[in-house]
């Protein structure tokens, strides 16, 4: 299959961490995989839900939102129709679960962590991206109450990423463009750990049913692009592990 950009179908898409992108949020990223843009922040509040109080332990949330102008055609806002579409839900509950398989939530004791996922530019892979961003904003908060001294360690234990990946024309394809996303036979968002284990597997079969060697083939492209994905963010930010 030839895909637009010229990539060949193992290929994930160029990846772009620009940290401590804003001056407010203890954790900030530009995060870009091709075109997909996505401001990642992460704040720290003192206090956590009432169902968590007095347990020693901490929360993290997570919210998402396509700003107006991130695809061809204006989005409205949310915020004008009275609630979160049910899209927005489902993926700001995948952001909040994948992240807190990548922290410790007793060593962060009582304080909740909120995470905002906004997408400045829409490409394909919003949700992904937005699981990768806001983990490298979520680490460099973590990081930052260390230097702080309001933890004596980071409570990170993981590095979560996640990458989308699908059946275009019949072939396996690593981190679907919108172009690609439209025209799947089948498309999966896949979320791992360390890049060795599976956090989330959502998996649609968009025009036809998948074989299980196709999905053993889908499975190994994301874990062969989050290894890769891994190293570079290795590179860029300190981790605790």
């Amino acid at each position: 299959m030839a895909r637009l950009d010229g990539r060949d179908a193992h290929v994930s898409r160029e990846l772009t961490i620009i940290r401590n992108f804003t001056k407010y949020s203890l954790g900030s990223v530009l995060i870009a995989t091709g075109d997909t843009k996505v401001l990642c922040t992460a704040s720290i509040e003192d206090r956590v839900p009432h169902f968590l109080k007095d347990s020693g332990q901490g929360w993290l949330t997570a919210e998402y939102s396509l700003l107006p102008s991130s695809t061809s055609t204006r989005v409205q806002r949310e915020l004008n129709k009275g609630r979160p579409s049910g899209r927005t839900n489902e993926i700001q509950r995948l952001i909040g679960r994948s992240l807190r398989a990548a922290i410790d939530l007793k060593r962060l004791g009582e304080r909740t962590i909120h995470i905002d996922c906004d997408v400045l530019q829409a490409d394909g892979g919003t949700r992904t991206a937005s699981v990768t961003g806001a983990m490298i904003a979520l680490a460099d908060a973590c990081e930052a109450l260390v230097l702080r001294r309001s933890l004596p360690v980071s409570p990170i234990i993981a590095l979560v990423t996640a990458v989308s990946v699908g059946i275009v024309d019949g072939v396996p394809v690593s981190d679907l463009t919108y172009e690609e996303d439209f025209r799947a036979d089948v498309d999966m968002n896949i979320v791992m750990a360390n890049a060795e284990t599976f956090v989330e597997v959502q998996g649609t079969a968009e025009k036809s049913s998948y074989s299980r060697s196709q999905l053993d083939a889908m499975l190994g492209l994301a874990q062969a692009s989050l290894a890769e994905m891994n190293t570079k963010i290795r590179s860029q930010v300190p981790l605790p592990f």
